[in-house]
């Protein structure tokens, strides 16, 4: 039973990173945060963008986790854990699959991948901060929910500011 609490610890901690992921990309990143976040939204040609700072706070976060969790309080170990793993799967599914940010392309064809893929590719359909859709990175809602949020966007607010709506295609 001594595993029962640290597996806990790990598995509620990557549930919770991705519900702060998901609340911190739509309040922090495309808000106040929109100087880092910029960059991801905009085409580059170089390996690094100035949105890969939010990666290393995390990362700083999830050292601190480890240090105080080894130091002080034995839990905070296995959140560190939780955190890192979260981070893990960011990197393979955000950078990699979806902005094919490793050296080999693979686009989903059918699944739970190609639900992530669709849902963060219609985050993108938006040029700016304002009207975007799906902030998760590893749960996607459906894409059909979010092609009607990008239809609502494109009749309510970008027609309110003359703004070209996006296209879903």
């Amino acid at each position: 039973m001594s595993y029962v609490l640290p597996v806990l610890l790990v598995i509620g901690s990557v549930v919770f990173m991705e519900w702060f992921a998901t609340w911190s990309h739509r309040h922090i990143m495309h808000g106040w945060g929109w100087g880092w976040h910029k960059s991801h939204h905009e085409p580059h040609d170089h390996a690094l963008e100035k949105n890969d700072l939010y990666a290393v706070v995390f990362a700083g976060v999830a050292i601190l986790l480890f240090l105080a969790g080894e130091a002080w309080w034995r839990p905070l170990t296995w959140i560190a854990l939780g955190v890192t793993i979260y981070g893990f799967l960011y990197f393979v599914l955000h950078d990699g699959l979806v902005h094919q940010r490793w050296p080999f392309k693979y686009i989903p064809r059918k699944g739970y991948l190609k639900r992530v893929y669709q849902a963060h590719r219609l985050h993108h359909a938006v040029k700016g901060k304002d009207g975007c859709v799906s902030f998760g990175f590893v749960y996607a809602p459906p894409v059909d929910k979010l092609v009607r949020e990008l239809q609502e966007y494109r009749n309510s607010d970008a027609s309110r500011h003359g703004e070209e709506p996006p296209t879903t295609h």
